[in-house]
């Protein structure tokens, strides 16, 4: 039995993952990643950073990225349920522009893969979440930069039904992020 499944998206090499879960009547066990595992279902990035947030209820983290050193990102979520997100910015890319996103929780376990060139973020749908990843790279704090989280170019489908407005809660720096077309395309993932 493989120890990890990929599910591939709409854009190339962002995938989430489901990994094996062993239970019984005492709980459950489960790997939440292995470098020799990961590279069979294609994924080869060396994690150098662990960080981990905690959440409550309406608070929207991003959309951040790095811009010349650029992060690709292992999310999970150990406590609650989140909206998580992540929009192509790679310069090249046939798919610049577009989004993908998941719902990770602590029941399904599911994991999301997110690679270098992406701004990314989530939106917590529980009262309270737990949430931590794994990055490529050491976190910056002067290459930090962002993109608008509600640009209606880029158009994401945040699941607010449960969510009121008065709830939603960013950080100023988040709430100011610029939309994608004042994003400088030039100035972005120079080390890719």
């Amino acid at each position: 039995m493989d120890k990890f499944k990929r599910i591939d998206t709409s854009i190339d090499g962002v995938c989430i993952i489901e990994p094996a879960v062993f239970g019984d009547d005492r709980g459950y066990f489960m790997e939440t990643y292995s470098e020799a595992e990961f590279a069979k279902i294609g994924i080869t990035d060396k994690f150098v950073q662990d960080n981990q947030s905690k959440s409550k209820k309406g608070v929207l983290r991003g959309l951040h990225f790095q811009k010349t050193h650029s992060q690709g990102k292992l999310v999970r979520v150990i406590k609650g349920e989140v909206f998580d997100v992540c929009v192509d910015l790679r310069p090249s890319s046939k798919t610049y522009g577009k989004w993908e996103g998941v719902k990770l929780s602590e029941e399904n376990k599911k994991m999301f893969f997110v690679p270098k060139g992406f701004a990314h973020g989530f939106l917590v749908l529980s009262d309270e979440a737990e949430f931590t990843y794994k990055c490529t790279d050491f976190y910056t704090p002067s290459d930090e930069g962002g993109l608008m989280w509600n640009d209606p170019k880029v158009g994401i489908n945040w699941p607010m039904e449960n969510i009121k407005e008065s709830e939603l809660l960013t950080s100023p720096k988040d709430a100011n992020w610029p939309t994608i077309d004042k994003l400088k395309q030039t100035d972005l993932f120079k080390d890719m």
